[in-house]
């Protein structure tokens, strides 16, 4: 069964790292059918160390792990005092966190960077190692000579994508967002709204400047992610999705998940009979 959502499925972003991967892999494989002979996908990555703070603020990952093992101290060590010494419980406070992303490269140049394709994730967008390291390389990437795609299909954290949010007319701030950058017009942000009542959008992505840009059709990259990744039996769409909507996207999502029957329907208010002349 595909999503009950015309767009993106707000409930997907609790299995992020899921749908991460699966989404970058097939950007990549996308893009590798319309690419000029001499441009290559090329899935790369980076590792992210989530501290067990960061870890806490986003509940798409595990709890962090506590291992309960005796440390191999030597017991005499004590015995000269005869107070025995205490033994810590060893906490996990960081673990590795591998992140991926797609670059365009130009094999006939020896493998320049054209085009660097960021699928953002809460990793990204909540203060910490991720989040600086992102922020470091947008950067780079928008003051060089490749150029930037951030396709932002998560609600939780800060808007990071490279155009202030205040940029952005009011009535085009969205709960998603894909920003190009392009190198050969710095100055120029080329913003996609996508909200959450309508399909996700047929984007351009640009290559050299001798090339013309290739399209990307977002929504056909996600309903792949979602019937593949077999979440239309793993949802309860009766809860709210993580994090809840708000405001009128909330209230469509309801109206639209008691039609499709997903949600039991509001019962009918009761008219209140006149009361009769004294």
């Amino acid at each position: 069964m595909p999503s009950p959502f015309p767009g993106m499925d707000p409930y997907l972003e609790i299995h992020w790292r899921d749908v991460h991967h699966r989404l970058i892999t097939y950007i990549s494989d996308a893009l590798r059918r319309k690419l000029p002979k001499s441009l290559r996908a090329r899935v790369e990555e980076r590792v992210v160390m989530e501290t067990a703070s960061g870890i806490d603020s986003n509940p798409l990952f595990p709890d962090v792990r506590v291992v309960e093992r005796r440390p191999d101290w030597n017991e005499s060590a004590s015995a000269s005092s005869g107070i025995a010494v205490a033994e810590p419980l060893l906490i996990e406070a960081f673990r590795e966190l591998t992140e991926g992303f797609i670059e365009i490269i130009d094999h006939g140049t020896g493998n320049r960077v054209v085009t660097v394709i960021e699928v953002l994730s809460p990793t990204n967008k909540i203060p910490g190692d991720g989040f600086d390291q992102y922020m470091k390389k947008q950067q780079e990437l928008c003051q060089s000579d490749t150029n930037l795609v951030e396709i932002d299909l998560v609600r939780r954290g800060r808007h990071v994508v490279a155009v202030p949010r205040d940029r952005i007319p009011e009535r085009h701030q969205t709960p998603y967002l894909v920003c190009v950058r392009r190198a050969t017009n710095k100055g120029i942000a080329e913003v996609y709204p996508v909200p959450l009542q309508l399909r996700l959008p047929i984007i351009k992505i640009p290559l050299r400047n001798t090339d013309a840009d290739v399209t990307l059709d977002l929504q056909a990259l996600i309903d792949l992610c979602y019937d593949l990744g077999g979440y239309d039996d793993w949802f309860d769409y009766a809860a709210d999705a993580n994090p809840p909507l708000t405001g009128a996207d909330a209230e469509w999502a309801d109206a639209l998940l008691r039609e499709r029957g997903l949600r039991a329907a509001k019962p009918a208010k009761r008219k209140r009979k006149p009361r009769g002349r004294r």
